[in-house]
């Protein structure tokens, strides 16, 4: 029967040339190129010893590239072995979604596949399957509890359940990222719903990355820090429908696998575009800076790139957005300040960017100083300076009266922070007293107009005159209090309660505490 070089030059035009020639250097050339797996060559073999080969989806590409390679063209043999190939893939392969996606992940190697022009026809023809029904992508995610930003969101409807297919398809995440990138990018340009699309690029990500970073293994045929680079890359800048915290888990990988700057930056950029859809533990996510087992700083210059992200693609006329990113700033801030290797800088840095989230928009400050109470508490080995330090983040001006009656008594402030609030307590009591005086005083000039009677106006400007030296002599009492405030903290309860009752505000230090038990303004 002769040899194997015999046996392929009967289907093999190269090969038969090359034996003419005698030229045992080109041919061993020729079988140096045939990196096929050994029981693909064995089927080779076995079809130029005119036996019956079995051809399916998962040797179709390997088969097709040793016939082209070989030229096993019909010219040289009648029912050659390329003829058959092609025919099978073209009838069997193309026409069906699951062959072809068998066949794709049968590809051994990319390039040659591409050369022999088997690729593009897989691709074309999954494309074309995809328009027809994108739902051989997945399940479109439900949107139906996100805001209105995308008037095209999918919104799921019962009725189709009554269509759902009674085969499992094939999925397109099976593909190594060499292979699946391209397709989805042609299924990009040919304007397949990005809902759908999306849907491919969620479960790959759940597929490929997560796993395999958790596990601290890289899968076989994906690197996980590609694949990410990769997905970043497909998703499009008009499309906010992909999770939150799918960005922030890939934003958390993408750096401590060391993936490229332009990926890193495009998903803090993706991440700030939906930032009133995360939540806080998204949040927390985020790698810390340098080395974790030396200290755990937080990234804050992610988060302020993500903010900034956040504020320039803001185009809504409504400010609720707003005020959900500062609420989940306040929310985070409060949590992460119980870490007990945060630094004083760290924590400030973070409260400062806490407090910019909220510029602009009405609303107390009240978040961060619950955030300062639970850092003060947890880290009582600071020092006095470093306290005030802390606590130059807070700015009592925008905190409720409800808080800063927490803070009057609260032992963990530093001295010189209680006197601010009691100083600022004060100006609220003399704004209230000023607009109670305005409101009489628009009154007298009511009852004038309507000619009421100097007995009434005198009783009023009795009670004005009245109001006003009560609130000289509590603002001179409380001056000299302050000044005397070295012990501040077993006086600074009373002081407080007393221009509250001189006020009217509160009648007794018992109902005071009452009060403050019931607001609970501090977890």
């Amino acid at each position: 029967m002769g040899g194997p070089q015999e046996l392929l030059a009967i289907k093999s035009t190269k090969m038969a040339i090359l034996l003419k020639k005698n030229s045992k250097d080109d041919i061993s050339e020729v079988l140096r190129h045939i990196t096929s797996a050994p029981e693909i060559f064995e089927l080779l073999v076995q079809f130029c010893c005119g036996g019956e080969i079995h051809i399916s989806p998962d040797n179709i590409i390997s088969l097709t590239y040793l016939a082209n390679l070989l030229e096993m063209t019909e010219t040289h043999s009648k029912n050659n072995l390329l003829s058959k190939v092609l025919t099978f893939f073209e009838q069997r392969v193309l026409s069906h979604w699951n062959e072809t996606i068998k066949a794709l992940r049968s590809i051994d190697n990319l390039q040659q596949t591409k050369e022999i022009g088997l690729f593009d026809a897989c691709l074309a023809s999954i494309v074309e399957k995809v328009k027809l029904n994108p739902r051989l992508l997945g399940e479109p995610l439900n949107t139906s509890d996100r805001s209105e930003a995308d008037d095209n969101a999918y919104r799921p409807n019962a009725r189709r359940k009554l269509f759902v297919l009674d085969w499992e398809s094939e999925d397109l995440t099976t593909l190594c990222i060499q292979l699946y990138e391209p397709i989805v990018h042609e299924l990009n340009a040919c304007g397949v719903p990005h809902e759908y699309v999306t849907a491919s690029l969620v479960k790959y990500v759940e597929k490929w990355v997560l796993p395999a970073c958790e596990k601290k293994s890289i899968f076989k045929r994906n690197n996980p820090r590609e694949v990410i680079e990769a997905v970043e890359r497909l998703l499009s800048h008009e499309n906010r429908v992909f999770p939150c915290s799918l960005l922030v888990g890939m934003l958390r990988f993408s750096i401590l696998l060391g993936a490229t700057s332009d990926c890193t930056n495009g998903l803090e950029e993706r991440i700030g575009q939906q930032l009133e859809h995360a939540t806080v533990n998204d949040l927390i996510l985020i790698p810390r800076q340098g080395n974790v087992e030396e200290e755990a700083q937080f990234n804050v210059d992610c988060l302020r790139r993500i903010l900034k992200s956040f504020y320039r693609n803001y185009n809504s006329s409504e400010e609720s957005g707003l005020l959900t990113v500062a609420e989940l700033m306040e929310e985070f801030l409060a949590e992460i300040s119980s870490n007990l290797e945060m630094r004083p800088r760290s924590f400030i840095s973070l409260a400062e960017l806490t407090m910019a989230s909220s510029f602009g928009i009405k609303r107390n400050c009240d978040g961060i100083y619950r955030a300062l109470d639970i850092y003060l508490d947890k880290h009582r080995d600071m020092t006095e300076s470093e306290r005030e330090e802390v606590c130059q983040v807070l700015d009592c001006q925008k905190i409720s009266p409800e808080a800063l009656e927490h803070a009057a008594k609260n032992e963990r402030l530093p001295l010189r922070v209680v006197v601010q609030v009691l100083f600022v307590g004060q100006l609220h009591l003399q704004e209230k007293m000023t607009t109670e005086i305005q409101a009489i005083d628009q009154k007298l000039r009511e009852d004038q107009d309507v000619g009421s009677g100097h007995e009434v106006e005198e009783n009023e400007v009795e009670i004005v005159n009245k109001k006003v030296s009560e609130l000289e002599r509590e603002s001179h009492s409380l001056r000299k209090e302050i000044e005397k405030c070295h012990n501040a903290r077993k006086e600074k309860v009373s002081v407080w309660g007393r221009m509250k009752r001189k006020f009217g505000c509160i009648s007794s230090i018992h109902e005071l505490n009452s009060r403050v038990n019931k607001k609970k303004v501090h977890p």
